[in-house]
């Protein structure tokens, strides 16, 4: 009866496997997961504030932005009854800032720069192809914002990055003595570009950037849309990582090293204590490894990132098929050493079957919406959704698991 159980158990496991390979196949032809170079297009959008990316700054480092072949639409009503701009803001975690948590009908564009709040506003004014530029003119912390196309082909080095002549420190209240500012669009497209570099110690921290639709009058939110391309290049000096993530492929390779030599640990008392030792243990003793692996793979597809901008697709695919494995592997064991399989009992009842009918598939799920986050611009609506699923299945997961415990 075992055997025949577990036949139909390879026989889901097959399937499975055979689905996470489809899915991955689907994923790998949507392109490169990660990647510090954005490009994110929205095509008749309604939502009426969008978290484009944050990322984290050391000292010269950069964020250059192009955005192209924007344009608002309304029912029934004149385009001027709707604001569209961004907003750049140094944050001290990567949760929503403050003065975004306002209530719904405000409009953060109306926002006016000062020295509690560090962000910079780019209102867009269509009727006279302008950028409206608005900050606290005594704000050393934020950078100063460049417009124009010096950069406009590919990431530059650090000689290019000071391209844009920075002013002395003692002269920036005088250049930016105005707390307004002004920049022509191109016309025919809408399009325009900006910059900044992190020029001092005081200016390192946490920036994201939003995009902003407020509607006036009576336009609703709903009946008014946008559309546009944009392309985000950010950089570290040396590194496309953000300023948190740039330990994490040594730290990982470390972590790698460890695991594999608990895994190592873990057999060799195994096998010392044959007696006392349960199928479950060595169902246990491939956590270690797969882990190990996973993380080498983690590591690898970060060095390419942190290097050029965007993963190798062939690393991270093998990287989340590693992934996979080891989620999948790790609430299996639970759920197995809930149940009390082979110590206790050598037979799993129907009861228990149900549990891992559920379980497997659950953390399947929960590990494809992991990689279809990865794989999806921040920008876009599925990447807001997949996360909800993930919370909620992860949520599910656990108290599957948990279960057979409490029975």
């Amino acid at each position: 009866m075992a055997a025949g159980g577990s036949g139909g158990g390879g026989g889901g496991s097959g399937f499975l496997c055979r689905l996470l390979l489809a899915l991955l196949a689907g994923l790998l032809s949507g392109g490169p997961a990660q990647a510090r170079l954005h490009h994110l297009t929205l095509k008749d959008d309604l939502r009426q504030k969008v978290h484009l990316n944050t990322f984290g700054f050391f000292q010269d480092g950069f964020m250059k932005v192009t955005v192209s072949n924007l344009s608002v639409k309304s029912l029934g009503e004149s385009d001027k009854d709707i604001q569209v701009g961004f907003s750049l803001d140094r944050t001290q975690n990567d949760g929503f800032p403050t003065y975004l948590n306002e209530k719904v009908d405000y409009c953060v564009l109306n926002q006016k720069p000062n020295h509690e709040v560090l962000v910079i506003i780019l209102l867009l004014d269509f009727s006279k192809k302008l950028v409206k530029v608005k900050f606290e003119n005594k704000a050393p912390q934020l950078p100063e914002i460049v417009f124009g196309e010096s950069q406009a082909t590919g990431p530059p080095g650090l000689s290019e990055k000071s391209e844009p002549k920075q002013p002395p420190k003692d002269n920036t209240t005088e250049v930016q003595a105005p707390a307004e500012r002004t920049h022509p669009m191109q016309s025919g497209n809408n399009s325009f570009s900006f910059q900044f570099t992190i020029n001092s110690k005081e200016q390192e921290g946490l920036y994201s950037l939003y995009f902003h639709k407020c509607t006036l009058g009576n336009v609703r939110t709903e009946d008014a849309s946008f559309s546009l391309d944009i392309a985000i290049t950010e950089q570290n000096p040396n590194s496309y990582l953000s300023a948190g993530e740039i330990p994490l492929p040594k730290l990982y390779i470390s972590m790698a090293f460890f695991f594999f030599l608990a895994g190592v640990v873990w057999i060799h008392t195994l096998r010392k204590l044959r007696a006392d030792v349960f199928k479950i243990h060595w169902l246990m003793a491939l956590l270690p490894f797969t882990k190990s692996l996973s993380l080498v793979f983690h590591a690898i597809d970060y060095h390419y990132i942190s290097t050029q901008g965007y993963p190798i697709e062939g690393w991270a695919v093998v990287y989340y098929i590693t992934h996979l494995l080891k989620g999948a592997l790790l609430f299996i064991t639970i759920a197995l050493i809930g149940t009390g399989w082979a110590f206790i009992k050598h037979i799993l009842s129907d009861k228990d079957k149900k549990i891992f009918m559920i379980v497997i598939p659950l953390q399947v799920l929960a590990n494809v919406a992991f990689i279809i986050m990865e794989s999806t611009e921040e920008g876009t609506t599925e990447y807001g959704l997949w996360q909800e699923i993930l919370f909620l299945v992860d949520l599910l997961c656990c108290g599957a698991i948990l279960f057979p415990v409490v029975w």
